[in-house]
Parts: C-alpha cells; structure tokens; sequence
C-alpha cells in the first residue's frame, strides 16, 4: 500500500502515467511502448469501470505485482539463448534419481506420474530400474524392496509420449538394469517398437570420436547401459539381426556396506587389503581399505548395441580415467564417494568432468527419498546431478531455479572455468582477481501466503530467508524480521538485506 500510495495521486487510482512512473523508478524498465501501460491496466484491473477510464486500484496492482510480468527472473533467459553446439559434456544435465518411485525408496508406490511429472519439468536424464517379470515382461520397480511394480513397456509408453514437450533437447535413459539376456533382448524391441526414429541407435557421421552437441541430438532418446565393444564394432552390426547373441564380462563391484543394509539378496564379499589405484575408488585407497564383489556381467547384444555416446562405465579412479576412459563413457558415482573426492581432489574431479559425464546419485541411506545440495557437485562440474524429485525442499528448489535458465530446456552451459581442460580452477579457492560483489534485496510484502500445515488458523508468523548457493566462499544466508500473524497481507520493514 505504502508503495500504490506514493504514486497515486488521489491515492485511490493509478493513472497511466503513474503506472509509467512506477515502471521506471521502481522496475527500471526503459525504452517501453508508450501502451504497456494500458496493456497492464486492461490485462491485470478488476473493476470494469475503473478499467474503462485508463486507471487501476490497488486490487489490480497487487495482482499485477504477484505475476508472471514480475518475476525476479528476467524473461531473456524463458528461451535458449545459450550455444548448444558444445559436446554434451558441457553442459549441467537436469536428472532424476530413481524417476518411477513417488514416495520413500522401500514401501512406496512407483508411478508413471513419476517420469511425465520430471519430463514436464525439463528433466533430461530418467533413471529405470529394470528387472525380470512374469511373461517374458521387463518390470521396473526398486529390486529388493516392496515398492510396487510397472511394466517397462508402460514406462517407455510415458516418456515417448512426454519427452519433448518441454524441452526439444535429448533424454537419456538410464538403465540400472538387472534384467536376464531374454528380457533385455525384449527391452531393446521395446524402444524400438515404442521410440522409432526418437531412439538414437547409430553414431553421427560428424561424431565419430567425439561428444555430439545437444542440437546435434534434437529430439532423439539415448540408452544409457553396459555396453560391450566399441561404437565402430556397432555400427559395423547396423542392420544384422542380434537376437540370441550374449557377451559375458567380468568387473569388481564397489560394495557400499551402508546400501547392503537395505538388500536381502547374499552375496560373497571379497574384502581387499590393497593400496593399488587401478582397483578400487581414491576416497576408499585414503583409508586403505576396499570392499569388492567379483561380478559376471551378461549383456544382449541387441540392448548393447543401442548404447551409443552414453555407455555406462564403473569409475575407478582419475588416473585409470585419464590414462583408459573412452570420450563415450560415463560414470556414476555415490553422493558420499564424491563428496569425499570433492573434498580431497577438487582439481582432479573437476578435470575429470571436462571430459567425461559423471553422474551422482544419493546415497542408499536417503530410504526417505531425501535431497543432498546439488550445487556442491555443480561446483566441480559434475553434469548429471541426479535428486528425487518427488521430493520438495530447498535442493529442489536450487534444482528448479538452476534450470529456469536457458529457456527450461533441462541443459545449461557450464562456465568456461568448468569446461577448459587446462582449468586451474578450485571451488575451495577464492581466485587471484575475483572482485566481491555485493547483492542488496529489500523485500517489501507478501500477499495471500499459505499458512503452517501445522497452523490451526489462517494466522501465522512469516519470514523470508534468502540464501546464496555456490562456492563456499560466496555461500551466505540472511533473513527479514518476523511477521506476527498475518498471511494476508504481510508488509516487511522495507530494510536492505545485504549479501556480500
């Protein structure tokens, strides 16, 4: 009111001209058509005939000021604007984390709404749990858990259909797959029957040795799987019919012992006394400790082949990476295992990422679907940060937030900083020539806020924190005083808040 006030002349109505006033000194929107004006008080006035004469009370300003039109987020970036002809390793991938489930990760439904609500949202990269069911019919569900069931069919149904609404840049798949060789056989008809031409099956001609681009990958589907042989192998198979031919490989599983908590599947542990970094994880060589599993991998060749720039590969460590690691595999790592790379080899890590797409995924222990931060492993370039994003609080708010930008297409260029394979750059060092910058934010009101759940009235005492995510340096929190009991209408004291 105190604002409506101060430009309203009668202090009952805007004119245009008050309006323009407001939008200049206070927006700081310049050079508008003289109309916006009346294109606001037509638009956003409730009283038809305060409307008719070119005026707006305060009714209408208030709804004016609570929409779209006034978003902090500046409506250069609702459309792509940034390069997208950089490989796809450049980018932050908005991923999810387990996408079937809508609930915790042991007794909770799994759900369709799961995929179609993070695909509406702009997510990228799905996750699918694939399993042996009944009938020659690959399921998807939490293994070893009483969460219930789909079938994969319904699941690929769902995301051929939901794919490309909000975003036209491509989806990856990934499959954590426990399927036996018939039934992965059946998978790999199922994105073909269901996916078509949507599913990349091939290389690109101009990307024979390199990551393809986003735009380069429009509107297609990639598997993310065990892939055995080399992308010059599939693409010599094109055509030839796989069906019955199976390869076996051998690999030494990490065993996390907080995740076999939550399994009742028995299985020998081997446990290794070593310092060697070719077989076990760096956070784990520190302790000089490795926990391994010897483990035979049967793949269908059929579903194998369908693994084209995002083949699945078990990260070792940065050296074996550096010295072995192909430009088309990926790399899935814990949230706790990363963490503590982070922490120990902060300039590895983030050379790493340079090259190669690693995804981090939260820890067996988050039964609950809980969130880490994402913005901690964004720091080191990590592209696929994958959140359960059934879940709301503040991680997927920074996750939503994040990918606003860029017209929500669910891919942001990483700094340069993030993407120079000679960076010196550390998140836990504040650079040589870094200038501080000083954020001022004076919140004014809010208007009909939603009380407590817990709230046995439409009372409540509101606050407003606002927070800054990003390194550890620049991270800072501050709050407004406490409003008493008013969610109607609720004027804060028109302080500065200063982040520094």
């Amino acid at each position: 009111m105190e604002i409506f006030n101060a430009y309203a002349e009668n202090r009952k109505f805007l004119f245009e001209k008050n309006l323009d006033d407001f939008l200049t000194q206070e927006q700081y929107i310049f050079n508008m058509s003289k109309s916006i004006a009346s294109e606001i008080i037509q638009k956003y006035e409730p009283i038809e005939e305060v409307k008719q004469a070119s005026q707006m009370s305060f009714e209408g300003f208030s709804r004016f000021l609570c929409s779209s039109d006034c978003l902090l987020f500046s409506k250069e970036f609702n459309n792509v604007y940034q390069d997208m002809h950089h490989p796809l390793s450049d980018y932050f991938i908005s991923s999810s984390h387990n996408t079937y489930l809508i609930s915790d990760q042991l007794v909770g439904p799994s759900d369709i709404w799961g995929y179609e609500s993070a695909l509406v949202k702009g997510c990228r990269c799905l996750e699918i749990d694939c399993w042996d069911g009944s009938q020659n019919e690959p399921v998807v569900y939490h293994g070893y858990t009483l969460t219930s069931k789909l079938l994969f069919k319904t699941v690929i149904q769902a995301i051929h259909k939901y794919a490309f609404i909000t975003s036209d840049y491509p989806v990856v798949l990934s499959l954590e797959n426990h399927c036996s060789p018939p039934q992965q056989e059946v998978i790999a008809d199922i994105l073909h029957s269901i996916l078509g031409d949507a599913l990349l099956s091939d290389i690109l001609d101009d990307f024979l040795d390199k990551l393809p681009s986003p735009e380069a990958l429009k509107f297609k589907i990639l598997v993310r799987n065990k892939k055995i042989g080399t992308l010059i192998e599939t693409h010599s198979r094109k055509g030839l019919d796989k069906h019955g031919k199976i390869e076996e490989y051998e690999e030494y599983e990490d065993v996390d012992p907080e995740e076999e908590v939550h399994k009742a599947k028995s299985s020998r542990l081997v446990i290794t006394l070593t310092d060697s970094p070719e077989k076990e994880t760096e956070s784990k060589t520190s302790a000089g400790l490795a926990f391994f599993r010897k483990k035979k991998v049967k793949v269908a060749l059929a579903l194998s082949d369908l693994v084209i720039y995002t083949k699945a590969e078990k990260f070792r460590d940065f050296n074996y990476s550096r010295e072995y690691q192909k430009f088309y595999e990926s790399n899935s790592i814990e949230e706790s295992t990363a963490r503590k790379l982070s922490k120990l080899k902060a300039h590895d890590f983030i050379l790493h990422t340079t090259k190669f797409i690693t995804r981090i995924y939260p820890k067996a222990l988050r039964a609950d679907s809980s969130n880490f931060n994402p913005q901690e492993f964004w720091n080191i370039g990590c592209q696929m940060v994958a959140l359960n994003f059934q879940t709301p609080g503040v991680p997927m708010d920074i996750q939503n937030g994040k990918f606003l930008d860029n017209g929500g297409s669910g891919y942001i260029l990483k700094p340069r900083f993030l993407r120079d394979t000679e960076t010196e750059f550390n998140p836990q060092k504040t650079p040589e020539d870094s200038k501080p910058v000083t954020l001022t934010i004076k919140v004014i009101s809010g208007i009909q806020l939603p009380p407590s759940i817990h709230s046995s009235s439409n009372k409540a005492d509101t606050l407003v924190i606002i927070e800054i995510f990003g390194v550890p340096n620049d991270q800072v929190k501050q709050q407004t005083h406490v409003v008493k009991k008013n969610v109607r209408y609720t004027i804060f004291d028109n302080k500065n808040i200063l982040l520094m």
